[in-house]
């Protein structure tokens, strides 16, 4: 099997020749990684891995004309972004100020006008894609509805909103949903990519739990994640997955009733666990992911991490799963990682 098939088998609950494989690797992880191995910039990490998948991201932003710099004294550099948000950097740090937002007054909801989502600029070549296809199972990936609409009012704005005027965030949210909707399936149509599918990005939760009651979700966010799994069903678009860090046990059957296929990361330092949450759903929900890159994969010894990899594994032999963690970083050491990656390797699924 290529990426492709071995992918889609491990979806659709078939056996695949292999466990598929989906890690991303910080910076720091591949700098540290090609000095120790003495190879140069022109190794792809993801080839020399062979990580069988890779998302292709459009420009869903609603501004995306819009951005640029706004000041640069050398010391600070201010930007605006696509969602119209102002972002002041110290040079030496990678985070930033949010200093402006795009609709700081909800009484400016009514004049929002969104650039069109069809906007040649927001697409890559199909070229690129096609060259990307021809490597691994290609993916199209979008935001989701609570972390985009943030982006128009500001984390902790946003946060109040939900909690003192759920009709001016249901509409705002539905607002972004039918952008980032438009945009997904324009790229889907570009690419080809119907029979793999779309993934939405999304981190709604933290290691207890959502970043808002079940109530609150139910109301303002699954209308929203309704009509995006229902556009692209309607257009024919096989998976729909969704990825979201943290604990999502308590929305979960929510999303599942509303199409969402697959899962990632699985992280089980929130307490997601692929082998209990298999024995819960069956083969209404696969994985992508399951292994912890907060403590195992950092720190553990090779026992703890052999029976970390083989208790993840466990629910593999009639598919459902692509192996792999959240992201890989600068604090798992590069043998620790490799030995994890050879017993992924040298699972035998007959």
């Amino acid at each position: 099997m290529n990426s492709e098939e071995r992918v889609l088998a491990a979806l659709d609950f078939r056996k695949p020749d292999r466990i598929p494989i989906h890690d991303q690797f910080w910076t720091e992880f591949s700098d540290a990684w090609r000095a120790k191995k003495g190879l140069g910039q022109d190794v792809d990490i993801d080839d020399y891995y062979g990580m069988d998948i890779a998302k292709v991201t459009p420009d869903e932003t609603p501004f995306s004309s819009c951005k640029a710099v706004l000041q640069d004294d050398g010391e600070y550099v201010i930007t605006r972004d696509g969602w119209g948000a102002v972002h002041r950097t110290r040079r030496d740090a990678k985070f930033y100020d949010e200093i402006g937002v795009a609709l700081p007054d909800k009484a400016g909801l009514d004049a929002l006008q969104f650039e069109s989502p069809l906007l040649e600029a927001r697409f890559a070549p199909v070229a690129k894609v096609e060259a990307l296809k021809r490597k691994r199972c290609v993916f199209i990936k979008t935001g989701g509805p609570y972390l985009r609409t943030s982006n128009l009012r500001g984390t902790t704005q946003w946060l109040y909103d939900l909690v003192e005027d759920e009709g001016f965030s249901r509409e705002l949210a539905m607002r972004v949903t039918d952008q980032m909707t438009a945009v997904g399936l324009e790229a889907i149509r570009r690419y080809d990519l119907y029979h793999t599918g779309i993934w939405f990005f999304d981190d709604m939760a933290w290691n207890s739990g959502p970043m808002f009651s079940p109530g609150t979700f139910r109301r303002v966010f699954l209308p929203c994640y309704a009509k995006m799994a229902e556009a692209y069903r309607l257009a024919g678009v096989k998976h729909i997955m969704l990825h979201c860090d943290g604990n999502l046990e308590s929305i979960l059957d929510m999303l599942l009733d509303v199409g969402i296929m697959a899962l990632n990361p699985v992280e089980p330092k929130a307490g997601m666990d692929v082998v209990k949450l298999r024995k819960r759903y069956g083969r209404r929900l696969a994985f992508i992911g399951g292994l912890c890159n907060a403590h195992i994969l950092p720190i553990g010894t090779k026992e703890e991490i052999k029976a970390h990899v083989e208790h993840v594994l466990s629910v593999s032999r009639e598919g459902g799963l692509v192996i792999g963690s959240h992201s890989i970083g600068p604090d798992v050491p590069l043998e620790s990682y490799e030995y994890a990656h050879q017993l992924i390797r040298q699972y035998d699924l007959s």
